[in-house]
């Protein structure tokens, strides 16, 4: 039986371990990533990790993914590529559709090309600002363009399904944490942001009151309820993320605490609030039922062994970003 999979996003914090899950199982792992929001010393060490620098965005990349289909022969890919800054898609909106819709139907056209079932990562942020707890039930109603380019590839997924038959699952994780995460990106991932701010003894900054609520989730408990799409579950969605609901300002209290233990210095502010779904964490009753999801998250201790790992990473560079649009930013960004 052929044992090869693709994981694009490889060097980010889904695709860094997805790759190592599946690497641990004997698998072939050919790993697509561009660089622009991972990095190199995240990938795995693996013989049987193949590696390719690409930028699935590019115009000619349909040569050289027709390249890497034919030769490796996946049975499935798992595309976590993307650039997930809902706060930001506003003011960078050509870049994210290219990024996140574009890049997504070169892979779509491969997967239908060469019969590869296609584990799609959407997100939370398609159901937009609906009463939570979102169920996947409930019809998208996304509030900035992030969430409006994973709808729509969603919808782009489906057509492939009725008309070429595409194999897929429908992934709707959020506010996934771990380590091999991208924290040095001031843009996104509120963890990631609080962890950095804390080792160079800055202040935590929150955008409003912090009220608004989340529920972060570890990564290591969707590893085996992600190796299960394989086979199965084609044409069904699911959400999978915790359950246990903080409040930013929460979240921002036990960073400050772990960072305080560790001798740095740091303390909370409240800066101008941006545009934001307010309360957002999902209904997982599917992925529990269906995919045996159960969730442990532990969230201080999760956040404990971030700091640590982060303690001894570089100061990576990352992705510096170019405004499409000036008005109306917000000035701790501009």
């Amino acid at each position: 039986m052929n044992k090869t999979i693709i994981v694009t996003g490889c060097a980010g914090l889904l695709g860094s371990h997805v790759s190592r899950y599946f690497l641990q199982e004997n698998y072939t792992v050919v790993g697509i990533d561009d660089l622009s929001g991972g990095y190199k010393e995240f990938l795995p060490n693996n013989k049987n990790f193949v590696f390719y620098k690409y930028d699935l965005s590019k115009k000619n990349i349909t040569k050289y993914l027709n390249k890497l289909f034919k030769t490796h022969k996946p049975i499935a890919c798992y595309h976590f590529a993307a650039y997930a800054a809902e706060g930001l898609s506003p003011f960078i909106r050509h870049f994210n559709y290219t990024n996140n819709i574009l890049s997504s139907v070169n892979i779509i056209n491969q997967c239908i090309q060469y019969d590869c079932k296609l584990i799609f990562t959407s997100s939370m942020a398609v159901y937009g600002a609906q009463k939570p707890p979102f169920d996947e039930n409930m019809i998208p109603s996304p509030t900035d363009p992030y969430g409006i380019a994973k709808f729509a590839t969603e919808l782009d997924i489906k057509v492939a399904n009725d008309q070429h038959n595409l194999r897929y699952t429908i992934l709707r994780p959020h506010n996934v944490i771990g380590i091999y995460q991208n924290i040095w990106d001031k843009y996104r991932n509120v963890v990631g942001i609080f962890i950095r701010q804390a080792l160079n003894n800055k202040p935590l900054t929150i955008y409003g009151d912090g009220t608004q609520t989340r529920a972060f989730s570890d990564i290591k408990y969707f590893l085996i309820p992600f190796s299960m799409l394989i086979d199965s579950f084609d044409q069904q969605i699911f959400n999978i993320g915790a359950d246990k609901i903080f409040t930013i300002h929460e979240l921002a209290k036990t960073v400050k605490s772990i960072a305080e233990h560790h001798k740095f210095n740091t303390e909370i502010i409240h800066l101008e609030p941006r545009h934001e779904v307010q309360h957002a964490y999902c209904d997982h009753t599917k992925a529990k039922s269906l995919l045996k999801f159960t969730d442990n998250t532990n969230l201080e201790n999760l956040i404990h062994d971030m700091f640590i790992w982060a303690k001894d990473q570089p100061n990576r560079e990352t992705k510096k970003m170019k405004y499409e649009i000036n008005k109306n930013i917000y000035n701790y960004w501009k």
